[in-house]
């Protein structure tokens, strides 16, 4: 059960892009969480700064009782975190959020990740080669160095593949490039995963209805309590029954959440237009 705990950082490392792996030392959180979760946490134990701030489990290392995050200090709170030592402690609320499904039987995971949206894909790549699922992972970023855990998840299992808009590192161009010409070859039933910018993920969604796939995003809305109580992660989402859209919490029912009921930025949901719209993907 999630809980506000006090974790200790046992270890940090700079992987670059101003990238950090921090590691946290809680039983609870190492032995509960589940790939697609996370963790609202901010340095030290004072008031000040007021709010946590999400991160994505990179990993669990359950005979350690660790879990590690993957942090880009970008302002005073991943700043702030980045800046820690090894004993300094930590205010973290977790694990959160609902986690990833994993694929039927004889289904191939293909996970898609944009930049920084790699965090939640290392814990499923585990979890995937402990249930012995074929898995590819499709890395994405604008240049090299926006792929900074590339050469650590060479020994998940993974058929890692990666792709950068100016060829600096692997395939050139967007990484939904080489998804969809693997798709065009896939020798079996598959199932997507994405997390990533917002524009990606759109068009993985967008992949995935015109080739009736089964696919799963994890969305990256602010968040300031993580517990469903501010509403600042609320995000449209359309209702397995229901004829118009509804807000969801992305914190508590997500962040992970079935690409086809996602409302995308300038959709209109109505069930009309949904028929219309997969009528013409097709």
């Amino acid at each position: 059960m999630p809980a506000n705990r006090i974790v200790p950082l046992v270890d940090g490392e700079a992987v670059g892009g101003g990238c950090f792996l921090l590691t946290f030392q809680h039983e609870e959180t190492a032995r509960e969480a589940r790939p697609g979760q996370f963790v609202m946490i901010k340095a030290g134990v004072s008031a000040e700064p007021p709010l946590r701030r999400p991160f994505s489990i990179l990993s669990v290392d359950a005979e350690r009782d660790t879990f590690t995050l993957f942090v880009k200090a970008v302002g005073r709170v991943s700043g702030a975190l980045a800046a820690m030592a090894p004993g300094d402690k930590a205010l973290c609320l977790g694990p959160l959020g609902r986690p990833f499904t994993l694929p039927p039987d004889h289904t191939e995971a293909l996970l898609v990740a944009g930049g920084y949206g790699i965090a939640p894909f290392r814990f499923l790549g585990v979890e995937l080669r402990r249930a012995g699922a074929r898995a590819r992972l499709l890395y994405g970023g604008r240049t090299a160095a926006d792929l900074p855990l590339l050469e650590r998840l060479s020994g998940l299992g993974l058929d890692v593949v990666p792709v950068t808009e100016d060829g600096s590192l692997g395939e050139r161009g967007l990484v939904t490039l080489p998804l969809e010409a693997y798709l065009d070859r896939a020798p079996g039933p598959v199932r997507l995963y994405a997390c990533g910018p917002e524009a990606m993920m759109h068009a993985v969604a967008r992949i995935a209805a015109a080739r009736s796939l089964p696919a799963e995003v994890s969305l990256d809305p602010w968040m300031g309590c993580g517990i469903g109580t501010c509403l600042a992660c609320v995000v449209r989402v359309q209702g397995e029954e229901e004829e118009r859209w509804r807000y969801r919490c992305a914190c508590t029912e997500g962040p992970v959440f079935d690409a086809a009921r996602v409302v995308w930025p300038g959709e209109d949901r109505s069930r009309a237009r949904l028929a219309a719209a997969a009528g013409g993907a097709r």
